[in-house]
């Protein structure tokens, strides 16, 4: 589902993405939307721990079972 909102940048910013959106034959919103999807998905994996926990199957924890 998608929701709209009003967002604010800098003119650069936004001439870049207009651009793309030309060139892409797209509409200003599209390339917005996927930004915004870019970004939440960075900020995602960036929380995700960077542990993990496994299991080896050789030296000494193996050897204990």
């Amino acid at each position: 589902m998608n929701r709209r909102t009003t967002v604010s940048a800098n003119s650069e910013s936004l001439a870049i993405l207009e651009d793309e959106a030309r060139r892409r034959g797209e509409s200003l919103s599209n390339v917005l939307a996927e930004a915004v999807f870019e970004k939440a998905n960075a900020i995602l994996a960036a929380r995700r721990p960077r542990l993990g926990l496994g299991r080896s199957t050789d030296g000494s924890s193996a050897a204990k079972t």
